[in-house]
C-alpha cells in the first residue's frame, strides 16, 4: 500500500492554460498515464501536488482527484491566503489538505527574500491550522535555511520538499537535520533527489537521506516528484529501489511509504 506523497499531473494547454514566467516546459502528463506506471509499483495512495507551471489555478489537479478513489487521494494546493472561506470549505471536500509555498528552487540568494514571505505565511498558517491541512514548502537550501526561525513558529504541520533543497556536494546540512529532528511538526519529502545530486546514481545525497532516516524516521514520506520535470531520464522505478539503499530494513521503509503518510494525509488501509 505504497503513497506517493508528491507528484503533478499536467493537462491539454488548450483546456489548462499555463500561468506566466514558465520554470520549465510543461510536458503534456495526464493521469492516466501516470497510472499506468503507478499500479506498476503497488501505489495504492496519492498526493497530488500543484506544480508552479499553473500558479494558483487548480483546476488540472482537482479534475485529476475526481477520477481517483475519494479515500485514496490528498491534494496541496496553491491559493492564495485571502481566499475565502466558502473557497477553502469547497477544496477540503475535495480532497486537499494542504498549500503549497513554492519558490523557484534554483532562486540565488536574495537579501531580505525570506522576511518579504512572512505575512502570506502567517495567514496561511492561521488558516490551516483551522481546517486541519498543512503546508508544504518547497524553497532552495538558502531559503530552506533562513526560513528555520518563522518554520519553528507555524501552528500547522508543515512539510519540506526534497530534502530541504541543500546542494548534496556541500555535504550533509547537519543543522536541518537537527531542525527537523527538534521540531515534532516538520516532516521532510524524500523527494527530488535528482535535483539536489550531482554524482552517479545520486550517491551523494545518500548521507543526508540517511541522516534524516535516522533522526525523524517517523516523520519521512517519499514521493516519485513524477513526471520528473527537466529531468526526462529519471524513473520512478529507480527511485524507489534507491530507497530500498537508503533504508536497508523493511521496517523503515514500511514507515516512509506507508504508516508515515496514513497518519500525515489520514489514510486507512482498505480505503
Amino acid at each position: 500500500m505504497i503513497c506517493d506523497s508528491h507528484f503533478h499531473v499536467f493537462g491539454p494547454a488548450a483546456r489548462y492554460p499555463y500561468a506566466g514566467d514558465l520554470r520549465y516546459k510543461p510536458p503534456h502528463a495526464p493521469l492516466e498515464k501516470y497510472q499506468v506506471e503507478a499500479k506498476k509499483l503497488n501505489i495504492e495512495f496519492f498526493v497530488f501536488v500543484q506544480p508552479s507551471a499553473y500558479g494558483r489555478d487548480n483546476a488540472c489537479m482537482l479534475d485529476a482527484m475526481r477520477e481517483v478513489w475519494p479515500a485514496s487521494c490528498r491534494g496541496i494546493v496553491d491559493i492564495d491566503e485571502t481566499a475565502s472561506d466558502a473557497a477553502l470549505e469547497r477544496l477540503h471536500a475535495a480532497g486537499v489538505r494542504g498549500v503549497r509555498v513554492n519558490v523557484n528552487p534554483i532562486k540565488p540568494p536574495e537579501p531580505g527574500f525570506a522576511t518579504s514571505m512572512l505575512p502570506r505565511i502567517s495567514r496561511l498558517d492561521a488558516r490551516c491550522s483551522e481546517l486541519g491541512w498543512m503546508l508544504d514548502f518547497l524553497t532552495p537550501g538558502w531559503l530552506t535555511r533562513e526560513l528555520f526561525p518563522t518554520l519553528e513558529k507555524l501552528r500547522s504541520p508543515f512539510s519540506v520538499a526534497h530534502m530541504g533543497m541543500f546542494p548534496a556536494r556541500d555535504g550533509v546540512p547537519r543543522d536541518f537535520v537537527g531542525f527537523a529532528r527538534d521540531h515534532p511538526r516538520c516532516w521532510v519529502k524524500l523527494t527530488g533527489v535528482y535535483r539536489i545530486s550531482s554524482a552517479p546514481g545520486f550517491a551523494d545525497a545518500a548521507p543526508l537521506a540517511q541522516a534524516l532516516i535516522a533522526a525523524i524516521p517517523d516523520r519521512l514520506i517519499w514521493g516519485s516528484d513524477y513526471p520528473h520535470l527537466s529531468f526526462p531520464h529519471v524513473h520512478t522505478d529507480e527511485l524507489l529501489e534507491l530507497l530500498k539503499s537508503w533504508a536497508p530494513d523493511a521496517a523503515a521503509r514500511r514507515k516512509i511509504l506507508e504508516d508515515n503518510p496514513a497518519r500525515l494525509f489520514g489514510f486507512q488501509a482498505g480505503g
